[in-house]
């Protein structure tokens, strides 16, 4: 072709991409410490211990903890959801460990707050790191079914007193029927108006949970790659209807923020929401997300930087407002 030759074109959308400066003017959306929430395990006794099946991540105690929150807002990032690990010997069928005033969870939290006011803590609200069985709730004769409103009502005793020690936001990761509107009215009764719901709204039964059970030892016998049956009560990845219903729910019920967790594989549920709902939008970039792409780095099959920070773009771009990612710091 010759040198010479020119197409004749007024639109050339090449030019919008012409350097650095101008692709940074043209980005379209933008991923911000401030929108990221930062999951971290908890644990009794010193020091950290890394999680063989997230590595880079690690289970914490106080002192160990408070270390990671300072670098966290050395880095921006101003939030934080702890989940603990909890002695066997405390588990039973009915979580009562759960709502526990000097559960592992709760100490963190009061700790947390105690040292960084200013870092915003979600509690979580479940009960499969406090059950012997390891499912969230209270099992039915058959072993095979939760008792909805049982397990609520316990449900609303764990965030009253995740509540009390010191948590901005509960969590509730259960998917219960009902427990959003049970634990707001319990909440108001006690005079804790002012905490805030980020409500699991949709929930999926997801092949990528492994890691983080792994994390809170509530894996069943085989380790992450076995997989207890929520189906019973978390959401089907087939459907999406169904997660409106849920998040719907959840709105009208009192939640304050809606989540979609897992987030890679749902991206079409996250931009789904966001139209559907005036409510900020999170989506959680689960353990197995975060696994799968750190395994693939360490393989040498694709850069670690690119990946994450790509992958956060994606869930952003999607619709989610808040993104909690073991990338965050």
């Amino acid at each position: 072709m010759s040198a010479k030759f020119k197409l004749d074109m007024k639109k050339r959308p090449r030019r919008l991409r012409k350097g650095e400066s101008v692709l940074g003017l043209c980005q379209e959306t933008h991923v911000s410490p401030s929108d990221l929430i930062l999951p971290v395990f908890v644990k009794e006794g010193s020091g950290a211990d890394e999680i063989e099946s997230m590595p880079g991540v690690f289970r914490h105690s106080e002192d160990s903890l408070l270390k990671l929150c300072e670098k966290a807002l050395s880095k921006g990032v101003r939030a934080i959801a702890p989940f603990p690990l909890v002695d066997a010997s405390l588990k039973n069928e009915r979580a009562d460990e759960s709502f526990n005033p000097k559960s592992t969870a709760n100490m963190a939290i009061k700790s947390v707050k105690k040292r960084f006011p200013e870092i915003t803590v979600f509690a979580d609200i479940a009960l499969d790191p406090y059950t012997s069985h390891g499912h969230d709730g209270v099992l039915d004769n058959t072993g095979t079914w939760l008792i909805n409103d049982e397990t609520v009502e316990i449900l609303c005793k764990m965030a009253l007193s995740a509540a009390e020690a010191g948590a901005d936001f509960v969590a509730p990761s259960d998917m219960m029927d009902g427990r959003i509107g049970a634990i707001r009215s319990h909440l108001d009764a006690n005079g804790l108006e002012e905490t805030g719901i980020m409500a699991y709204s949709a929930k999926y039964a997801s092949a990528l949970y492994g890691p983080f059970r792994d994390a809170i030892g509530s894996a069943p016998k085989g380790g992450p790659k076995k997989y207890l049956d929520k189906r019973g009560y978390q959401l089907n990845p087939a459907n999406a209807r169904e997660a409106l219903r849920e998040a719907a729910l959840d709105e009208e019920e009192g939640a304050d923020i809606l989540m979609v967790k897992p987030a890679s594989f749902y991206l079409d549920i996250i931009s789904k929401l966001k139209s559907a709902s005036n409510l900020p939008i999170a989506a959680y970039q689960v353990s197995g997300e975060y696994s799968m792409i750190l395994a693939a780095a360490q393989n040498g099959w694709i850069d670690l930087e690119r990946a994450k920070q790509e992958s956060l773009l994606a869930i952003k771009r999607a619709g989610a407002d808040i993104i909690l990612s073991y990338f965050a710091v």
